[in-house]
């Protein structure tokens, strides 16, 4: 029986239908409650754009909730498997299946199990959903709140620069000669870096060679004075190519579509530590909910008549709230070169698998 992981299909399965209710009961409760205060915060400022209504409100909530659940996700697991061992300990259940003849490993395989399972549809969420979900919204932002951009591969903030000059766009949509920008601004400056000019532009699209700016607003500061015009050319010496390498958001890329995007960025020569660490990122993140069921084991077993249940669910919780705290500094590291990309995305995934196995069998078995 010690070998066999999963000795009682009943056991299993009656652990994992405890585990899932809870993971999805607090999930629920953290996204409600998270939702709410978001919405406080950010609806007067859509609402306070003209013609936007309950409708703009449920579609923000829409494109806000998958980003929620893919941040509290693994907390919820934590939580989750703080409440289920505990509640198992109490009515002696943990008690009773090592009474049967299982090991600490065996009790938590379920759990185990149902956490990386979890873990998969995580992924598989995130690159689905999340990402474009995250794209929409930081256009939408970069908006103002105003029309929703309906084009494909939405971007928000880029910047770009065509020598001494610099050209911004709220927003950037499409790719090739097909690439349209809103709200765009451009800076004449001098070889000293001294700006001479400021146009600003509605629209720009793309005129082979150049930029074509559409409402144009010109300010030349020189002689502190401002002309519109219908069209004007800037940017000859930026093309297509480089406007698809300006800016990588990891967050609103596919995970397979994020290294190609890399691989490109590399060819030119760029820097790519801080997407590549991302990119390892979009894998060990997800799988951090098969952790929590290990980090959370010590509040399954020690008699709970003893008074440290409390104790271990404490130490359950911060073990939990360590990892994501290492994760999280160890990601800053590898964004601006401390650590080598996967070492930042990995490392504590696996120094918290051999803290909380070590923790495991030094203590229970």
């Amino acid at each position: 029986m010690q070998l066999a992981f999963f000795p009682s299909r009943t056991l299993t399965t009656y652990l994992a239908k405890l585990f899932v209710v809870r993971i999805l009961a607090v999930l629920i409760m953290l996204v409600l409650v998270l939702m709410m205060l978001d919405l406080l915060s950010n609806s007067g400022k859509i609402l306070a754009v003209e013609g936007n209504g309950q409708g703009e409100l449920l579609t923000y909530a829409g494109l806000r909730i998958p980003q929620l659940i893919q941040r509290f996700l693994p907390y919820s697991v934590l939580l989750a498997t703080l409440i289920s061992l505990v509640t198992l300990n109490q009515n002696s259940e943990v008690i009773a299946m090592k009474a049967a003849g299982l090991s600490a490993h065996q009790v938590l395989a379920p759990l185990l199990l149902t956490a990386a399972i979890v873990g998969g549809a995580s992924f598989v969420f995130n690159e689905r959903v999340v990402t474009r979900a995250t794209a929409t919204l930081k256009a939408w932002e970069a908006a103002e709140y105003g029309p929703i951009p309906e084009e494909s591969n939405v971007r928000a903030n880029v910047y770009l620069t065509d020598g001494e000059n610099v050209l911004t766009a709220a927003q950037l949509a499409g790719s090739g000669n097909a690439i349209a920008m809103r709200k765009v601004t451009w800076y004449r400056r001098s070889p000293e870096g001294a700006i001479m000019e400021q146009v600003v532009a509605d629209r720009a699209t793309y005129a082979a060679p150049g930029w074509k700016l559409e409402d144009v607003e010109r300010f030349e500061v020189a002689t502190a004075t401002s002309r519109k015009e219908a069209e004007l050319l800037v940017g000859e010496g930026l093309t297509p190519d480089q406007i698809d390498l300006a800016r990588i958001d990891p967050d609103a890329v596919p995970f397979w579509e994020l290294g190609a995007s890399i691989d490109a960025y590399e060819e030119a020569g760029r820097r790519t530590g801080e997407l590549r660490a991302k990119w390892w990122h979009k894998l060990s993140g997800p799988l951090s909910s098969f952790l929590m069921p290990l980090l959370g084991a010590v509040a399954a077993f020690g008699l709970a008549r003893s008074g440290q249940l409390f104790l271990r669910a404490i130490i359950g919780m911060a073990l939990g709230f360590a990892y994501f705290v290492v994760d999280n500094a160890a990601l800053a590291m590898g964004s601006f070169g401390g650590y080598p990309p996967f070492l930042a995305a990995w490392a504590p995934f696996f120094l918290f698998l051999l803290i909380g196995e070590t923790l495991l069998i030094r203590t229970e078995e």
